[in-house]
């Protein structure tokens, strides 16, 4: 099976091609361009490097929150715009979910946390259960920094921009067993979307092209803009 999959949720872009959970192409763009700008070329770019034509895909996967507006509505709207074209079926994937993969297998609790702007972040919680597969733990939320609250037994990595932009709040809040992944781990791969993906995939998560919309957890900052230009 071969599967294209993108991620356009936070300020880089993401593309990777797989051959069932061969990765065969991957790549993240972080030119400081809109993701309009980059994403069909970066696609394109995939499908030259791998000798791979669009209707060859079997599976689209792309990540459709939280994150960015403007670039969930990106992702989103290509991501509808293959399935319906090439009529092949398609999986969302939370952007905090494939930020997790970047820890890697690890018997500690997982904290992906991205910048949400406006002094706060995006946090879901994760560990691997005794089948190697990625557990959430409680839903995704949008909080302040300081807000994060460290109630878990065991040890907790924090993975993300967020982390990183954040690093001292979070080293600030009482436990002992914190840990922070590097800053090169702290941007989505697409590849982890695409494995993710698999896995919905086999359990029948497809998404309808009429119906699914990204994850915001918020409203839009124009719509916030625009209440209180009103007032």
């Amino acid at each position: 099976m071969l599967t294209l999959a993108f991620d356009t949720s936070s300020k880089t872009a993401a593309v990777a091609l797989l051959r069932d959970a061969i990765i065969l192409y991957d790549t993240i763009v972080n030119i400081g361009l809109n993701h309009s700008e980059v994403l069909l070329p970066a696609i394109d770019q995939a499908c030259i490097q791998t000798g791979i034509k669009i209707p060859e895909i079997d599976l689209f996967a792309c990540t459709i929150g939280p994150g960015s507006f403007t670039g969930l509505r990106i992702g989103v709207s290509t991501l509808k715009g293959l399935m319906l074209a090439k009529e092949k079926p398609a999986v969302g994937i939370s952007s905090l979910a494939a930020l997790a993969l970047n820890v890697g297998k690890t018997s500690k609790i997982i904290c992906s946390v991205m910048d949400a702007g406006r002094g706060q972040v995006y946090i879901a919680y994760y560990r691997y259960n005794e089948k190697g597969h990625l557990d959430q733990i409680g839903m995704d939320k949008v909080v302040n920094p300081r807000e994060i609250i460290n109630d878990q037994e065991k040890e907790i990595i924090f993975v993300g921009d967020g982390a990183i932009r954040y690093a001292d709040i979070i080293n600030g809040i009482g436990n002992k067993v914190i840990h922070i992944a590097s800053a090169s781990q702290q941007y989505i791969r697409a590849s982890s979307v695409g494995i993710l993906a698999l896995e919905k995939y086999s359990r029948k998560e497809l998404l309808d092209p009429e119906t699914f919309i990204p994850v915001y957890l918020r409203s839009a900052d124009a719509r916030i803009k625009k209440a209180l230009f009103e007032n």
